[in-house]
């Protein structure tokens, strides 16, 4: 748990405005409900866009080689936190309201947003921060791919030479995803399907 935050008395401490106002105590606390609810963070594999989720929900994965935390103004900031809450927030509208993940996305940026400035710290600091890491993951090969990554964010941005590369990655006998057929699958599957489109496009 960070200690750079208000949250560890949050819980003890009286809000002076109704709790249906605006309050980053409430946030605050808000964050650590969500937090006791998720069933695990995994920070052991490759995530393309940084983060993302199990196909179940129940595992949020951040990528290994994103820092734990950042430097700002004298202190470090605990980066999971903020991913978590995007990441949750995502999931549940696009499994629950069956929204686009483009849609999900800007909700759950915003949300992440709010939590981040609830905590004293600028958007512009921490997203030029998280920035620097997409830059620099995007070209990298995927060598820990987790087997039940969710790849809805991957088809619905239309990213085929992302969904390539993961594709060949679990096609490597050497990838541990390569065990996990079903991974396999999934990915042929959406490669087929966007060609299959691109191709009825032409006709």
């Amino acid at each position: 748990m960070p200690q750079d935050c208000c949250h560890p008395i949050a819980a003890h401490e009286k809000l002076r405005i109704p709790d249906t106002y605006v309050s980053s105590l409430m946030l605050d606390r808000a964050l650590d409900a969500i937090a006791r609810r998720v069933g695990a963070i995994d920070r052991e594999h490759d995530i393309p866009y940084l983060a993302g989720y199990s196909l179940d929900g129940r595992r949020i994965y951040i990528d290994r080689h994103l820092p734990p935390t950042f430097r700002y103004r004298g202190r470090d900031v605990a980066v999971d936190r903020y991913l978590l809450l995007h990441e949750e927030v995502e999931k549940t509208l696009i499994d629950q309201l069956h929204l686009h993940y483009q849609h999900a996305h800007q909700i759950a940026t915003r949300a992440e947003e709010a939590a981040v400035r609830a905590d004293g710290i600028s958007w512009r600091a921490y997203d030029r921060f998280m920035q620097q890491y997409v830059k620099e993951m995007g070209d990298e090969r995927l060598t820990r791919l987790p087997d039940d990554l969710d790849l809805k964010p991957y088809r619905d941005e239309h990213d085929d030479d992302l969904m390539r590369r993961m594709a060949a990655a679990a096609a490597d006998p050497r990838h541990p995803a390569h065990a996990d057929a079903a991974l396999r699958r999934r990915l042929d599957r959406a490669l087929a399907k966007r060609a299959a489109k691109q191709e009825a496009s032409k006709a």
